[in-house]
């Protein structure tokens, strides 16, 4: 029962991460999408961490939802068309934002988790 729920929880995160997607889809070169996408989930997967929940929970929120609202896959593909396109300065501002602050978060989620429910 417990890997239908991570598959239930997969899909409800690939189908959030799809709509995020198509409403902020743009021309400005800039993947604002898939950067809000991962850095909220970082956060968000920092917080169940440090919130240390029963571990069923943890699989199906963080395995599952966030496992498929993140998208490691994408932001490496972003970055290589970036790298293609000789903006070497984008590409390092978007390399950058995306894993420091997404770490950052990730430390910002962990603590937020901690304070709130690790008495």
């Amino acid at each position: 029962m417990l890997i239908v729920l991570i598959g239930l929880g997969s899909s409800c995160g690939a189908i959030c991460r799809y709509l995020i997607t198509q409403s902020l889809k743009k021309k400005s070169g800039w993947p604002w999408a898939t950067l809000l996408i991962n850095l909220t989930g970082s956060f968000l997967l920092g917080f169940l961490f440090g919130s240390k929940l029963a571990s069923s929970l943890y699989l199906i929120l963080g395995v599952g939802v966030l496992g498929g609202y993140t998208t490691f896959s994408t932001l490496n593909v972003e970055l290589l068309a970036l790298h293609r396109s000789h903006d070497q300065r984008l590409e390092l501002a978007y390399a950058l934002a995306s894993y420091l602050i997404g770490l950052l978060l990730a430390i910002l989620g962990v603590i937020i988790g901690q304070v709130i429910f690790v008495k």
